[in-house]
């Protein structure tokens, strides 16, 4: 009768001591914390913070309250705890999410290896087995296949200004042109490491927020002058929101086609994948020939021809004309090519 009491008992026993573990690495890290940050950190009341906090006391760990202003909890200088909290999934994933590959092109390959090597000394030696496990049978190689490697000969001193909060004089090659040069005073907010390309996010000329390429970066330049970062900014936020921006500029033309069920099952692999993505969500439904009319995104129709050639008899186009016409023309010419063609053989 006590089975199901007694292992909720024990279930809250085991919550308790992971909110207590996190109180005090949260303290460790970060230093001085009100009650009111350490609850919204922790999505538990103020009451609970104030019974951990006490539970920690009576544990013999160092806990001090700051009255006033600017006062809140802090643990006693120079108190340090030994990582065996973790449980075997959080080490194992601690060395699962290093990237060793972009930690070096920051210039911080020796700083992530060091890092990793006192975590290692601070856990038991079962968690030390486990996580020496992961790098050996685990790989991340970020860069999309056959895709050169971009050289990034700026990219350290643009991560010591994002660190620093420190304006950047830059000269850029602009994208989509060999020939166009501009230079500009940038405020850098952030990077964004995308299918092996490093991403520049800064305050530029104007209002706003831009994003640039850092391998078109020619020429760098640290300024002394410091700047604030907009109140609110969310990095990832950013970013997710201008993909999705990028993208629909991107493929902001639109063409209509007809394509039979061999073309839409083809279509998922030989599309561009907006395409591809708009022929999964449509509601079309074949007609009594069993061909499906459907509006795709493409980058232009150079790019949709190419595209849509690919599928060959699978794919009609529908509109607009100068793009049927392009396919046609595209078509007499191949027939020439081979002649057998014309004469049926």
């Amino acid at each position: 009768m006590c089975a199901s009491p007694c292992r909720a008992a024990g279930d809250n026993r085991v919550v308790r001591a992971g909110r207590l573990l996190s109180l005090l690495l949260l303290l460790q890290a970060r230093g001085r914390m009100t009650a009111q940050e350490i609850a919204d950190e922790l999505e538990v009341s103020v009451r609970t913070v104030y019974r951990d906090v006490e539970a920690l006391g009576s544990a013999g760990v160092p806990v001090y309250s700051d009255r006033g202003p600017h006062g809140g909890y802090r643990l006693l200088d120079g108190y340090r705890t030994r990582l065996t909290g973790l449980t075997r999934e959080e080490a194992e994933a601690l060395f699962l999410a290093g990237m060793p590959g972009p930690a070096a092109e920051l210039g911080l390959g020796t700083v992530v290896a060091a890092a990793q090597l006192k975590v290692v000394a601070a856990l038991p030696p079962e968690l030390r087995s486990r996580a020496g496990r992961v790098q050996e049978r685990f790989h991340l190689d970020a860069p999309g296949w056959f895709r050169g490697e971009e050289r990034t000969p700026h990219l350290a001193a643009v991560a010591e200004a994002v660190w620093q909060q420190r304006a950047l004089r830059v000269r850029y090659q602009r994208w989509g042109s060999a020939a166009i040069e501009v230079e500009r005073v940038v405020h850098p907010l952030g990077l964004v490491l995308k299918a092996g390309t490093w991403y520049l996010v800064a305050c530029a000329d104007g209002p706003g927020v831009r994003t640039y390429r850092v391998s078109r970066v020619l020429e760098l330049e640290e300024l002394a002058e410091t700047f604030e970062r907009p109140a609110g900014f969310d990095l990832a936020e950013f970013w997710a929101g201008w993909s999705e921006r990028f993208v629909d500029r991107l493929y902001g033309a639109r063409v209509v086609v007809r394509l039979s069920e061999r073309g839409v099952r083809r279509a998922a692999y030989l599309l561009s994948p907006p395409a591809a993505r708009a022929i999964r969500e449509s509601a079309a439904r074949p007609g009594p020939d069993g061909w499906t009319e459907l509006e795709l995104p493409t980058e232009g129709l150079e790019h949709a021809e190419s595209d849509l050639l690919r599928l060959g008899g699978d794919a009609e186009v529908v509109a607009p004309a100068e793009l049927r016409d392009r396919v046609v023309a595209a078509l007499t010419a191949l027939c020439a090519v081979y002649p057998e063609v014309r004469r049926g053989g």
